[in-house]
């Protein structure tokens, strides 16, 4: 009996040490899913942020699934190695992927005591093959299959890679908390440094998130932060990496961190967008032909653009300098009684159209911009709204006329918070739109020097229409060179009244532009609506002779190992749209334009002495300004507006083109004109004028009506000018500086 009993107490004990076994083997056979092989394991690559660098080799920005920038062993300093092996597993150097102590500890306390407080056991490699691989949430005997997973492939690790190897996969392998993957990008995060650079009490920083990586995040909990890289450095301490001395120093040392927001509030984030999307076609070209495919979010690749990030910076200083003032005089416009019901109605009528209410007491946080800095604010959807309405949205873009390449891209305010790219909205052109008709006209063989009546006309339709010069004079004759460079209303309807349409509408959209032309007189005036792209394609074809360019933002595009998978030779074929006689004659006129017309206070104001031809424009009630410079080597344009049209500034001296957008392109080139290694980068001097074209511009741009004139007008039946310019314009011929303070706009 006692025999019997004895043989089955044996056959149980057999049965239980032979269970695990059969079930490690079940495991490694793959019953409980597949168990990655050494090959997959060789082959393992971490997913690897994108690197977007300038022009200049800088870097702008990052393109990415998971934040990451792999690093090597030997960016990785001793004294962060020391810490991690000293807080996560102190016998790494021994194991082979398994510490048997730990893991008898864990099987014992923590599985069959349920005593939580035993500590982990897994080693550095079977974290890797956690972060590797990642874990679902499973139940007691699904968690034991996975730590049985991680334990094989751990094993594996050990066999493929050597220690140092582990090391650096598992540091740019785990995560940091805030979608921070990697050593080499959480070095940057928090403390603005290369990893190489790291201190010591500053690894123990990062080490110490391991454990908790929002619990211990610095920036979140600084406390919690501080307390754990203290813990870190005493078990420096404890095996023997500092000695007792050194330890109590560092301790002392307060918490110091450089944060950086390496996700966005970088310099040209708009301007990644459309890197990514360039890229990504780009890339499909290049599949389509080698079959080999590329992740631009994964794979680590290096793109090069053609963004000039000193030319970026100087743009972004001057929103700031410039935006911020207006912000706070458009704000101090609308907090009179009637500012603010007109707010509250156009508020009122975006909730309904988006059918939502705004009620009393229902307060949410929300991120709002301030020029004075951006911050989370408890406020209600109405408020919010209303603080929405009264934002002036700028955006500006240079390229090459010559290339396409993209020089800078801002498209907008603050990306975080505003993230519409203000490059691509379509907004009324205003006066910016009257070069296209001039450029028609020149087509068409009109000449320059052809006088256009000046006189007040009305326009029947199904409302009658009185265009109005900006300064509400009239009265004369101006020709076509000067009634552009002082951009002139009443003439510029005249012009297009004796402009072929069909013609117009062409030129139109082969300069770029979407959107076919309304034919009607005020487009004349620029109620056209398009974007800042599209202007800048249509000016580049005045910079250039006459030819339309494709902005083009990617210079290479480099694998990781540094294999050329793209490189532009910006040599594709451009369009002829435009006779050069016309493009050269539109380039003279807004020379003069700048010097003597509405651009005049880019000279007179700031002081710039570049070679420039432009343009501004102002549209109805002053909702949008717009402001167009060109050089045969750049094009820049900018727009400012609030969102909503009603939403604007009630006098010119504010809300012009002249005094809203002019100044983000002079302050500007302000700080290019004294970087000379820039200014002859990015400008050069217009090509002398053939002498022909001298002869045509040739001739005074204002004279008064003769006797015949009059004569004729009364004939035709034309209004009577209720204003005698005659001797204003007598006075003009004398003294050059007349008409920029008549039409400083």
């Amino acid at each position: 009996m006692l025999k019997r009993h004895w043989k089955t107490f044996v056959i149980i004990i057999l049965v239980m040490l032979l269970l695990p076994v059969i079930f490690v083997f079940t495991v490694y056979c793959g019953v409980f899913g597949h168990l990655q092989t050494k090959n997959e394991l060789l082959n393992y690559k971490n997913a690897n942020a994108t690197i977007v660098l300038s022009s200049e080799g800088e870097l702008i920005g990052n393109i990415f699934s998971q934040n990451r920038t792999n690093i090597s062993f030997s960016q990785i300093p001793a004294n962060l190695i020391n810490a991690l092996v000293a807080t996560e597993d102190s016998r790494f150097f021994e194991h082979k992927g398994i510490d048997s102590r730990s893991l008898f500890r864990v099987l014992f306390k923590s599985l069959l005591l349920n005593d939580h407080r035993s500590g982990g056991g897994s080693t550095l490699t079977q974290q890797l093959a956690k972060n590797m691989f990642g874990r679902k949430k499973a139940g007691r005997l699904s968690m034991l299959v996975i730590k049985t997973k991680e334990v094989i492939i751990a094993h594996r690790l050990e066999k493929s890679f050597t220690k140092e190897e582990i090391l650096t996969l598992y540091l740019n392998t785990v995560s940091f908390g805030e979608n921070i993957y990697g050593i080499g990008t959480a070095s940057r995060r928090y403390f603005n440094k290369k990893t190489d650079n790291l201190t010591i009490e500053e690894s123990a920083v990062l080490v110490g998130m391991l454990k908790a990586n929002t619990f211990y995040n610095p920036r979140l909990h600084p406390e919690n932060a501080l307390a754990r890289r203290n813990i870190v450095l005493r078990q420096l301490e404890k095996y023997n990496y500092l000695n007792t001395p050194e330890t109590d120093s560092l301790c002392k040392l307060p918490l110091i961190q450089n944060f950086t927001d390496v996700e966005s509030d970088g310099p040209a984030d708009y301007f990644l967008v459309r890197v990514k999307d360039e890229a990504m076609k780009i890339l499909q070209n290049a599949e389509s032909s080698t079959g080999k495919q590329w992740n631009i979010e994964e794979d680590g690749l290096v793109i090069t653009t053609t963004l000039n990030l000193t030319l970026q910076k100087y743009v972004l200083e001057s929103f700031r300098e410039h935006l911020s003032i207006m912000q706070k005089r458009l704000r101090e416009q609308y907090q009179s009684i009637s500012g603010k019901r007109t707010i509250k109605q156009i508020a009122d009528q975006e909730l309904k159209s988006m059918n939502l209410t705004d009620r009393e007491g229902e307060i949410n946080l929300r991120q709002v911009f301030d020029w004075e800095g951006s911050h989370s604010d408890s406020i209600s959807v109405g408020d919010s709204l209303k603080q929405a309405l009264l934002i002036l949205h700028a955006g500006l873009l240079a390229i090459d006329p010559q290339s396409g390449s993209v020089r800078a891209w801002v498209g907008g305010i603050d990306f975080k918070t505003q993230p519409y790219d203000q490059i691509y909205a379509r907004r009324q052109m205003a006066s910016s739109f009257k070069p296209i008709l001039y450029a028609e006209a020149f087509e068409q063989g009109i000449d320059p020097c052809l006088y256009l009546d000046n006189d007040s006309i009305t326009i029947h339709g199904i409302e009658d229409w009185t265009p109005e010069n900006y300064d509400h004079t009239h009265g004369g004759k101006f020709t076509l060179a000067g009634a552009l460079t002082f951009s002139m209303n009443i003439p510029t309807v005249n012009l297009f009244l004796h402009t072929r349409f069909q013609k117009l509408d062409s030129l139109w959209m082969k300069m770029g532009f979407s959107y076919n032309l309304d034919s009607v007189p005020s487009v004349a005036l620029g109620t056209a609506e398009a974007s800042i792209l599209e202007e800048a394609i249509a000016y580049s074809s005045f910079a250039n002779g006459g030819y339309s360019v494709s902005p083009q933002c990617i210079t290479t595009i480099k694998a990781p190992d540094g294999e050329i998978i793209y490189q532009n030779e910006f040599n594709d074929p451009k369009e002829k749209v435009l006779s050069e006689k016309s493009a050269n004659l539109i380039r003279a006129i807004l020379q003069k334009a700048v010097r003597e017309g509405t651009g005049a206070s880019m000279g007179s104001v700031y002081g710039i002495n570049l070679p420039l031809a432009g343009k501004t424009g102002t549209s109805q009630d002053y909702s949008d300004a717009w402001f167009t410079v060109f050089n045969p080597k750049l094009v820049v344009v900018t727009r400012v507006g609030a969102s909503s049209r009603a939403i604007h500034f009630n006098n010119g001296s504010y809300g012009s083109g002249s005094t809203l957008a002019l100044p983000l392109v002079a302050l500007t080139l302000k700080k290019v004109q004294k970087n000379d290694t820039l200014r002859r980068q990015l400008f050069t001097e217009f090509p002398d004028l053939s002498p022909e074209l001298v002869a045509a511009l040739d001739c005074p741009e204002f004279k008064e009506k003769n006797l015949v004139d009059k004569f004729l007008d009364l004939f035709h039946g034309k209004k009577k000018s209720s204003a005698d310019l005659s001797a204003k314009h007598k006075e003009k011929q004398k003294k050059k500086g007349f008409f920029r303070r008549l039409f400083g706009k």
